[in-house]
């Protein structure tokens, strides 16, 4: 007597395929891949664009639309699953001029900001930077923080900014906010942020190899082991 094999629902998810557009052209993929996945498994082959996979480094920028929806969707390729119907396009970079400065002939104020992004001042505090970004940073808040010169505030609240560029996408006042994060963090840390009066003590007992054995085991634990101790880490005020 033959077995009747039961379908779990996990496998029927694994099984189920979805009809999506790249380029242009029609694909049916399965419907646990994501953006990225779902390009490579029909055959794309990312040259630039993609990087640790991971969301934390911001190269997959992507828009796409929904079927039966008029809106433009972003997001990161890596992050996002695919839905039926769905087309997309990959970004291969985000275009916005990057001003060249020696951190060292600047002052942590609004003036520096002005001086290399000035349209900063032109944010209409629309708040469509903060909708799209994929670290759920206040985006539009750091922006108006460098502008009032709260150079300190500006660089907390994009700490998290992996520079992929969606901010400036859906900018209408065309502010690249990830190059004035990375303006004021720059400003922070050279100018505002105190050196901890153990720095040097700390180095030379590392090159002493102090914390060799530390360091092996630090290398050897799983990413949920890492990220929990990051969570729970001790900060310094």
């Amino acid at each position: 007597m033959s077995k009747t094999k039961t379908i779990t629902e996990n496998e029927k998810e694994e099984n189920s395929k979805v009809k999506i557009y790249i380029m242009g052209q029609v694909y049916e993929v399965p419907a646990t891949l994501t953006i990225m996945k779902a390009m490579e498994f029909v055959g794309y082959k990312f040259t630039r664009g993609s990087g640790c996979r991971a969301g934390f480094c911001g190269a997959c920028s992507t828009i796409y639309r929904k079927e039966g929806d008029f809106r433009i969707y972003t997001a990161l390729a890596c992050q996002t699953m695919v839905e039926e119907g769905m087309v997309l396009t990959q970004l291969p970079f985000v275009p916005a001029d990057k001003p060249e400065y020696d951190i060292n002939n600047l002052v942590p104020s609004a003036n520096a900001v002005l001086r290399y992004f000035p349209e900063v001042a032109r944010c209409l505090s629309c708040n469509a930077c903060s909708k799209v970004c994929p670290q759920d940073i206040k985006v539009m808040d750091y922006i108006q923080h460098s502008l009032q010169g709260q150079i300190d505030r500006a660089a907390e609240e994009s700490f998290d900014c992996v520079n992929c560029g969606l901010c400036a996408i859906r900018c209408p006042a065309e502010i690249p906010q990830y190059h004035v994060a990375q303006l004021v963090r720059r400003l922070h840390g050279r100018y505002i942020m105190k050196t901890p009066a153990y720095l040097g003590e700390r180095i030379k007992e590392i090159e002493e190899g102090k914390y060799d054995d530390g360091f092996k085991e630090f290398f050897s634990l799983s990413k949920d082991v890492l990220e929990d101790r990051y969570k729970k880490r001790d900060k310094e005020n």
